[in-house]
């Protein structure tokens, strides 16, 4: 036992001589005190959920796009007819026709349905950064509650809406297009430079959406310059798990059964694993040197002083040897004074 203490004792001495690596062990701690594998795959959970709903939104998207655009619907079903063969290709016209004249229930459930699972989606998000940061959830009207996660939800589509324009500007597409439509395609060292700004322009966007997920979705405020940091560490991450992830899914879906259910596999795995990397970033950022604080030791109770008497009990023994000895000690004193 005293040879595990020494070997414990030494390898925390260790730990506590390089701050980063006694950073990340702090760091380390309070994501599995705070349970954050538990609330990633939670947030995982309304993430998939919410996947259908959008899509019923899309699909009345696409109708409404067609019934107005009678001539972009006719060709369409042309192609159909003409690419699939036998009658499939009529039922299939027969559902978009259906599709489009259910277009507005099918909006109305699909925006109802994701207003719901979007609210979950956020409030364990926000739980769980919550739960990061060691703050306690305050237990206010829930009308009040809902509709603030509705407005930490428009703002995080904002968000995402910014990263989504700044990863478009870094597209490789694109950028190869403004190439070319510069006259700069042949100049060396031209696509070594776009993809750098790719690269450092996708890091960017990824930053943006960490930091305002890290900084504002805590029920509490928090530091912004821990959650910027702490978002840096996390688009970082984020970017190589994305590459490594593109590249597992390239060979993963050249088989049949990855074909069929790689998608949603991926997705999910996918989530579970940004989840966590928000939520480590976040524990990052709460076990900061300036966001530490001391220990708080409650006061003692105040003194009580309370007497205790207590009565010396005689026994019959003891008081008649008592009574002996002074009768004793009255006749010595009496013939004494007779002498």
């Amino acid at each position: 036992m005293q040879l595990v203490d020494r070997v414990r004792a030494g390898i925390e001495r260790r730990i506590q001589a390089h701050p980063w690596l006694d950073h990340v062990v702090r760091a380390g701690g309070r994501y599995q005190r705070r349970r954050g594998d538990y609330y990633a795959a939670g947030i995982t959970y309304f993430t998939v959920l919410s996947l259908f709903p959008l899509l019923m939104v899309g699909f009345a998207i696409a109708g409404f796009v067609l019934s107005h655009n009678p001539d972009l619907l006719q060709q369409m079903q042309h192609k159909i007819v003409a690419n699939i063969p036998g009658s499939l290709g009529g039922q299939l016209n027969d559902l978009i026709n259906q599709a489009i004249a259910s277009r507005t229930g099918v909006g109305v459930l699909g925006l109802l349905g994701g207003l719901y699972a979007g609210l979950g989606w956020m409030a364990n998000l926000r739980a769980a950064l919550t739960e990061q940061w060691d703050q306690q959830s305050p237990q206010g009207n829930w009308l009040r509650t809902k509709l603030s996660d509705l407005g930490a939800l428009i703002g995080l589509g904002l968000a995402f809406t910014f990263s989504l324009g700044l990863s478009a500007v870094a597209s490789s597409t694109l950028g190869a297009r403004l190439l070319v439509g510069a006259g700069l395609s042949h100049v060396p060292g031209g696509r070594f430079l776009l993809a750098l700004a790719s690269t450092l322009l996708a890091l960017l966007a990824s930053w943006a959406v960490f930091a305002w997920i890290i900084a504002r979705l805590p029920r509490e405020p928090v530091t912004l310059g821990s959650a910027a940091k702490a978002a840096l560490i996390a688009a970082v991450i984020f970017e190589l798990f994305k590459y490594v992830a593109s590249i597992y899914l390239q060979i993963v879906l050249r088989s049949p059964a990855g074909a069929t259910f790689g998608s949603i596999i991926g997705l999910m795995v996918f989530s579970y694993i940004t989840y966590r990397i928000v939520l480590f970033a976040t524990a990052w950022a709460a076990t900061a040197r300036e966001n530490t604080r001391a220990a708080e030791i409650a006061p003692p109770g105040a003194a009580i002083i309370r007497p205790r008497s207590t009565a010396n009990e005689f026994s019959i023994g003891v008081g008649a040897a008592c009574f002996g000895a002074g009768a004793l000690a009255a006749l010595a004193l009496s013939s004494l004074r007779r002498r």
